[in-house]
């Protein structure tokens, strides 16, 4: 089994550079391409709740990102709305595949849900860093500027 030789990651400059942004931003655009207007003609009655969650994962991913140092306690709520939205897109193809078999592109759909699955983990692992970037930043904060006592 070959080793890959250790890159350090790309420097952060905005919620763009996160792969979990590109990669599920990809996702979305898969289903709104190759899925909507199929399912629009099968009547899958939950197209538009299933394209809305889709394209609301990157956008939450942005939005988390752009609030973390200044409301975290929120960021933190969305960034784990858009875990909850990656599990709901799993549930989605499942159904989807269930329902209309050969009439979608099971092999697409059963792809997609593991990505979601995928981009699910990498979420989870970047609000753990955030966290973890949060907690020794006020432990600093704190040192520097001890409560005053009046």
């Amino acid at each position: 089994m070959p080793y890959k030789t250790y890159q350090p990651k790309k420097s952060f400059r905005s919620f763009r550079d996160l792969e979990v942004y590109q990669k599920s931003l990809e996702c979305s655009v898969l289903i709104v391409k190759n899925f909507r207007n199929i399912l629009l003609r099968l009547k899958y009655p939950f197209v538009e709740n299933m394209t809305n969650c889709g394209m609301s994962i990157p956008l939450r991913i942005g939005e988390a990102s752009s609030l973390r140092y200044g409301d975290f306690n929120r960021a933190i709520l969305i960034i784990e709305q858009a875990m909850a939205d990656c599990d709901k897109m799993g549930i989605y193809l499942d159904q989807t595949k269930g329902l209309y078999g050969e009439k979608i592109n099971g092999e697409l759909a059963e792809d997609l849900s593991c990505r979601y699955q995928e981009i699910r983990i990498k979420v989870f692992r970047l609000e753990k860093s955030w966290k973890k970037y949060h907690r020794e930043y006020n432990k600093e904060s704190d040192l520097k500027h001890p409560p005053r006592n009046f």
